[in-house]
């Protein structure tokens, strides 16, 4: 079961139009490897915080 946070990511995702290679580019992780954290199948440690800081950096790019 996805946690709520992954869900919020999600919703951020769509809004901001930032795409799953957009993510997992900035994370350091493969397309594959992120879908399944965003769909509850992986849970690893800090995983929040590195895909809400690509994030956070991947809009920040398009700002600057």
């Amino acid at each position: 079961m996805p946690e709520k946070w992954t869900g919020e990511l999600i919703g951020k995702m769509h809004n901001e139009r930032v795409t799953l290679a957009d993510l997992a580019a900035e994370a350091g992780w493969v397309k594959g490897y992120v879908s399944m954290i965003l769909n509850g199948t992986r849970n690893p440690p800090g995983a929040r915080e590195r895909l809400e800081n690509a994030f956070e950096r991947v809009i920040g790019k398009r700002i600057s």
